[in-house]
């Protein structure tokens, strides 16, 4: 499966490809192998699909290969539920590891072997220091570390301890494996990092059969190792970690030495990519769960109804690069706009429904009309939609009393319908408590078709409608940002600055029938409102619609008129 359409090569060079290519050029490498890591303990959100972009796409550019390896080092917080939607996004993204597959798991016994290894050459030992206490022991970023007491074991000692350890004799925390590197050292990651945690829990692979599981830290490197990665590409918090990478690839008898680079991660106003919070999200009920089209999620972006293609096209506009900075949400909104503009059917709802009846259009009488499925698209064809005797247009698109610079539909106003024909205002109809229910209109026979009539008069808006004789009721819900800031919990509080309306339901939207056979997931262009894809939700009596993204940045305008 290939992504190449929209892989940073496209935008020119960056730092990690310079560096991928000059390794070709000298011989260094021969054979590019990268991998995506992702720990199954949630889903994989928008930050993720960077570092799923990059590892694939120069795999792919350099004809080598990525594997995707499962982190699946922590069994307490890892469920099937995430492997099967990691593999899932990372498919629909546009990307396939083939038949290179694999989980740190798969590497336990030689990870176990090495850390003896270690304690044999003295280089590591077994603390049995509380936690807290060997948190304060490793001192501050301006004062040095102190060594534990139990630094100074025996290697027979330790052996004897790692053993009984991995054979389930202690309870959780009361013992680890700690690297003996330096205490003194000014990267906190080389004082006596932990390598081996005690964790009577049962693995979603392995089962009961281990009760030790290693760090991050530790089995990272030296999977990368065992799969010949040749490029392990991190985000930049992972740059202090690289010494502590190396010091154990340079000290264990590893296959290879694979090297560590860092990147910039991904990160968007009005976003939270932290898997912690978003997971503390779904717990919490704030929101419907992964896939909520709020969330950043991958999983979120697809109900969304926003195409791999546009997500990756953001990425590679984001460019590669060593700065932490911040993407304006106008900039991902462009990329989906681009993209869904060409593609997407255009069809006809209306969300907020004012009646519109015809008096001079004879009752039981429907005439057909030709729709543009797509004007950027001629192969897209046309579709027949109904005109009759009784409509319905947006209730926003009418106003009693309009003010100057309102073009659209008032008493005595004249307007176009969408393919359809001119339409005058002659009467609005109220109800008891004084709301507009119900127009009375005429119609020019002469402008079918929403042409110009022959004395070529004019008109100043175009309205969409549909046709109250074949309108498919719709549920629309109307997403917005989950955060009411662009740097949530800048003030501390991410639960603070939640949007309380981030989400709108309207129930009773009318459609035209051409959007009961939209397939889930797939968008199409309501026209003159958005871009809005049919949801999971969806029955074939009412069909459920998510905006994806509307036509323009309305929400730029209203934060800077706020």
């Amino acid at each position: 499966m290939s992504a190449t359409d929209t892989t940073t090569t496209e935008a020119g060079r960056d730092f990690i490809r310079d560096i991928i290519q000059d390794d070709v050029d000298t011989g260094r490498v021969t054979t590019v192998v990268t991998r995506f890591p992702p720990e199954p303990n949630g889903y994989l959100h928008i930050g993720h699909a960077k570092a799923i972009c990059l590892n694939f796409g120069v795999a792919e550019e350099y004809r080598g290969r990525c594997h995707l390896r499962f982190d699946d080092t922590n069994p307490t917080k890892e469920e099937q539920e995430f492997i099967d939607a990691i593999k899932r996004d990372v498919h629909w993204l546009g990307f396939d590891w083939g038949e290179h597959l694999y989980h740190a798991s798969d590497y336990f016994e030689q990870l176990y072997e090495w850390a003896e290894y270690l304690i044999r050459e003295g280089k590591a030992y077994v603390d049995d220091t509380p936690p807290d206490q060997m948190r304060s022991q490793r001192g501050t970023l301006t004062e040095p570390g102190q060594n534990s007491p139990y630094r100074y074991r025996s290697v027979e000692e330790n052996l004897d301890l790692f053993r009984r350890m991995r054979a389930g004799e202690f309870p959780n925390g009361a013992r680890v494996l700690r690297a003996k590197i330096d205490m003194a050292s000014p990267n906190m990651n080389l004082r006596d990092p932990v390598l081996y945690r005690i964790l009577h829990a049962e693995h979603p692979r392995t089962g009961n059969a281990w009760c030790v599981y290693p760090t991050y830290d530790y089995a990272h490197g030296q999977s990368d190792a065992i799969e010949g990665v040749t490029h392990s590409l991190c985000t930049l918090e992972f740059e202090d970690h690289r010494p502590l990478y190396d010091w154990l690839i340079e000290n264990l008898p590893v296959p290879a030495h694979p090297h560590q680079y860092e990147f910039a991660r991904l990160n968007i106003a009005y976003m939270v990519m932290s898997k912690r919070f978003l997971t503390r999200l779904v717990h919490e009920g704030r929101v419907s769960g992964w896939d909520d089209p709020r969330m950043p999620t991958l999983a979120g972006v697809r109900r969304r109804g926003i195409p791999a293609a546009a997500l990756r096209d953001f990425v590679r506009r984001s460019g590669i690069t060593k700065s932490n900075s911040v993407s304006e949400y106008a900039s991902f909104e462009y990329s989906i706009r681009e993209l869904l503009n060409r593609t997407a059917l255009r069809r006809m709802a209306v969300l907020r429904p004012l009646k519109v009846v015809v008096e001079n259009w004879s009752e039981g009488r429907t005439e057909t009309l030709e729709a543009i499925n797509n004007p950027e698209d001629p192969s897209a064809g046309t579709r027949p939609i109904t005109f009759g005797r009784e409509l319905y247009i947006e209730r926003d698109d009418f106003m009693e009393n309009p003010p100057k610079k309102f073009f659209r539909l008032g008493p005595g106003r004249e307007v176009r319908l969408r393919y359809g024909y001119f339409i005058t205002c002659r009467e609005a109809v109220k109800n008891a408590a004084g709301e507009v229910v119900e127009l009375r209109c005429t119609y020019d026979p002469a402008t079918r078709g929403g042409n110009a009539p022959p004395d070529g008069r004019r008109v100043q808006a175009t309205l969409h409608w549909v046709a109250a004789a074949d309108a498919i009721k719709a549920e629309v819900r109307l997403y917005n940002h989950l955060f009411t800031r662009p740097d949530p919990g800048a003030d501390g509080d991410l639960m603070a600055d939640l949007n309380p309306n981030s989400l709108e339901v309207l129930h009773d939207c009318l459609v035209e029938p051409a959007l009961a056979a939209t397939p889930i997931g797939e968008a199409v262009q309501f026209e003159r409102i958005g871009y809005f894809s049919a949801d999971p939700d969806s029955t074939p009596g009412k069909p459920v619609f998510n905006r994806t993204v509307g036509l323009r940045d309305t929400w730029a305008r209203v934060q800077t008129r706020g």
